[in-house]
Protein backbone atom coordinates (compact mmCIF):
# COMPACT_ATOMS: atom_id res chain seq x y z
CA UNK A 1 0.00 0.00 0.00
CA UNK A 2 2.51 2.33 0.75
CA UNK A 3 4.08 1.40 -2.08
CA UNK A 4 1.66 2.22 -4.61
CA UNK A 5 1.02 5.76 -2.63
CA UNK A 6 4.70 6.40 -3.31
CA UNK A 7 4.38 5.60 -6.80
CA UNK A 8 1.35 7.74 -7.24
CA UNK A 9 2.88 10.83 -5.87
CA UNK A 10 6.03 10.88 -7.53
CA UNK A 11 3.81 9.76 -10.73
CA UNK A 12 2.24 13.14 -10.06
CA UNK A 13 5.33 14.62 -9.08
CA UNK A 14 6.72 14.42 -12.92
CA UNK A 15 3.70 15.16 -14.34
CA UNK A 16 3.38 18.26 -12.60
CA UNK A 17 7.00 19.28 -13.63
CA UNK A 18 6.62 18.62 -17.40
CA UNK A 19 7.98 21.53 -19.11
CA UNK A 20 5.24 23.15 -21.60
CA UNK A 21 5.28 25.13 -24.67
CA UNK A 22 2.73 28.00 -24.34
CA UNK A 23 4.67 30.83 -25.88
CA UNK A 24 4.68 30.69 -29.95
CA UNK A 25 8.35 30.64 -32.07
CA UNK A 26 6.84 33.97 -33.24
CA UNK A 27 5.32 35.72 -29.92
CA UNK A 28 9.23 34.73 -28.65
CA UNK A 29 10.85 36.26 -31.93
CA UNK A 30 8.78 39.46 -31.30
CA UNK A 31 10.15 40.04 -27.46
CA UNK A 32 13.87 39.09 -28.56
CA UNK A 33 13.31 41.79 -31.48
CA UNK A 34 12.14 44.60 -28.44
CA UNK A 35 15.07 43.46 -26.23
CA UNK A 36 17.38 43.76 -29.46
CA UNK A 37 16.42 47.44 -29.38
CA UNK A 38 17.36 48.57 -26.37
CA UNK A 39 20.75 48.21 -24.40
CA UNK A 40 20.25 47.18 -20.85
CA UNK A 41 21.67 48.58 -17.68
CA UNK A 42 21.41 47.65 -13.79
CA UNK A 43 18.44 44.62 -13.66
CA UNK A 44 17.59 42.75 -16.52
CA UNK A 45 13.82 44.61 -17.63
CA UNK A 46 11.65 44.12 -20.65
CA UNK A 47 10.07 46.89 -22.82
CA UNK A 48 6.87 44.82 -22.31
CA UNK A 49 3.66 46.71 -20.47
CA UNK A 50 5.66 50.55 -20.15
CA UNK A 51 3.11 53.48 -19.11
CA UNK A 52 3.79 56.43 -21.37
CA UNK A 53 5.50 60.02 -20.03
CA UNK A 54 1.67 61.25 -20.23
CA UNK A 55 0.22 58.00 -17.93
CA UNK A 56 3.04 58.63 -15.50
CA UNK A 57 2.66 62.66 -15.03
CA UNK A 58 -0.54 61.52 -13.78
CA UNK A 59 0.70 58.49 -11.49
CA UNK A 60 3.39 61.32 -10.54
CA UNK A 61 0.70 64.32 -9.98
CA UNK A 62 -1.39 61.68 -7.63
CA UNK A 63 0.98 60.92 -5.42
CA UNK A 64 1.80 62.58 -1.97
CA UNK A 65 5.02 62.95 -0.11
CA UNK A 66 5.58 59.39 1.70
CA UNK A 67 3.89 57.51 -1.26
CA UNK A 68 5.86 55.21 -3.27
CA UNK A 69 4.47 53.20 -6.23
CA UNK A 70 6.27 50.77 -8.76
CA UNK A 71 6.40 52.11 -12.15
CA UNK A 72 7.64 51.14 -15.21
CA UNK A 73 7.56 54.03 -18.34
CA UNK A 74 8.78 54.93 -21.33
CA UNK A 75 9.95 58.79 -21.98
CA UNK A 76 13.17 60.91 -23.34
CA UNK A 77 16.43 61.83 -21.26
CA UNK A 78 16.22 65.68 -20.36
CA UNK A 79 19.93 65.51 -18.55
CA UNK A 80 22.63 63.48 -17.74
CA UNK A 81 25.25 63.25 -15.21
CA UNK A 82 28.04 64.70 -16.93
CA UNK A 83 30.85 63.32 -14.16
CA UNK A 84 30.26 59.52 -14.18
CA UNK A 85 26.14 58.97 -15.45
CA UNK A 86 24.50 58.63 -11.58
CA UNK A 87 21.56 60.41 -12.42
CA UNK A 88 19.88 61.95 -15.34
CA UNK A 89 16.06 64.07 -15.62
CA UNK A 90 13.17 62.63 -17.37
CA UNK A 91 10.68 64.25 -19.40
CA UNK A 92 7.46 64.27 -18.32
CA UNK A 93 5.09 66.63 -20.85
CA UNK A 94 3.95 69.92 -19.48
CA UNK A 95 5.01 68.81 -15.66
CA UNK A 96 6.30 71.40 -13.23
CA UNK A 97 9.54 69.85 -12.60
CA UNK A 98 11.12 66.90 -14.61
CA UNK A 99 11.56 63.61 -12.67
CA UNK A 100 15.18 62.99 -10.70
CA UNK A 101 16.01 59.34 -11.33
CA UNK A 102 18.80 57.91 -9.13
CA UNK A 103 19.91 54.27 -9.60
CA UNK A 104 19.79 51.58 -6.75
CA UNK A 105 22.58 51.37 -4.92
CA UNK A 106 24.29 53.21 -7.44
CA UNK A 107 25.14 49.90 -8.72
CA UNK A 108 25.20 51.11 -11.81
CA UNK A 109 25.11 54.01 -14.39
CA UNK A 110 24.11 55.25 -17.76
CA UNK A 111 26.31 56.67 -20.54
CA UNK A 112 26.79 60.22 -20.51
CA UNK A 113 25.83 61.49 -23.65
CA UNK A 114 22.33 60.33 -23.81
CA UNK A 115 20.39 63.59 -23.49
CA UNK A 116 17.60 63.72 -26.06
CA UNK A 117 17.34 59.37 -26.35
CA UNK A 118 14.64 57.23 -25.38
CA UNK A 119 14.56 54.99 -22.00
CA UNK A 120 12.85 52.88 -20.37
CA UNK A 121 13.05 53.06 -16.46
CA UNK A 122 11.54 50.44 -13.76
CA UNK A 123 11.33 51.34 -10.20
CA UNK A 124 9.85 52.93 -7.48
CA UNK A 125 8.41 55.97 -7.88
CA UNK A 126 8.16 59.40 -5.07
CA UNK A 127 7.27 62.97 -4.09
CA UNK A 128 10.52 64.27 -2.21
CA UNK A 129 10.05 67.32 0.12
CA UNK A 130 12.82 69.69 0.32
CA UNK A 131 12.73 71.62 3.40
CA UNK A 132 13.56 75.64 3.43
CA UNK A 133 16.56 74.87 5.18
CA UNK A 134 17.87 72.50 3.16
CA UNK A 135 16.84 74.38 -0.25
CA UNK A 136 18.63 77.65 1.42
CA UNK A 137 21.66 75.37 2.00
CA UNK A 138 21.64 73.90 -1.64
CA UNK A 139 21.58 77.44 -2.69
CA UNK A 140 24.31 79.07 -0.96
CA UNK A 141 26.29 75.90 -2.06
CA UNK A 142 25.54 77.05 -5.97
CA UNK A 143 26.79 80.12 -4.86
CA UNK A 144 23.50 82.07 -5.57
CA UNK A 145 23.30 85.47 -4.21
CA UNK A 146 21.77 86.17 -0.65
CA UNK A 147 18.84 87.68 -2.49
CA UNK A 148 17.78 84.22 -4.10
CA UNK A 149 18.46 82.42 -1.25
CA UNK A 150 16.26 85.10 0.88
CA UNK A 151 13.28 84.30 -1.64
CA UNK A 152 13.06 80.70 -0.10
CA UNK A 153 10.44 80.55 1.70
CA UNK A 154 8.32 77.38 0.90
CA UNK A 155 8.97 73.69 0.90
CA UNK A 156 9.75 72.29 -2.58
CA UNK A 157 7.97 68.94 -3.85
CA UNK A 158 10.22 67.19 -6.48
CA UNK A 159 9.14 64.10 -8.10
CA UNK A 160 12.00 60.98 -7.28
CA UNK A 161 12.47 58.24 -9.01
CA UNK A 162 14.64 54.99 -7.85
CA UNK A 163 15.54 52.96 -11.19
CA UNK A 164 16.83 49.49 -10.55
CA UNK A 165 16.86 49.16 -14.76
CA UNK A 166 16.92 51.14 -17.68
CA UNK A 167 16.55 49.71 -21.40
CA UNK A 168 18.16 52.87 -23.55
CA UNK A 169 16.84 52.96 -27.23
CA UNK A 170 19.85 51.85 -29.69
Amino acid sequence: MKNSILFIVIFIGFISCKNSETNSTEDLAEVQQIQEDYKSFGDKISAENSLSAEEMKVKFENLKPGDTITAKFKTTVNSVCKMKGCWMTLDLPEAEEDPMVKFKDYAFFVPKDIEGKEVIVEGIAFIEETSVDDQKHLAKDAGRSEEEIGEITEIKKSPGFLAHGVLLKE
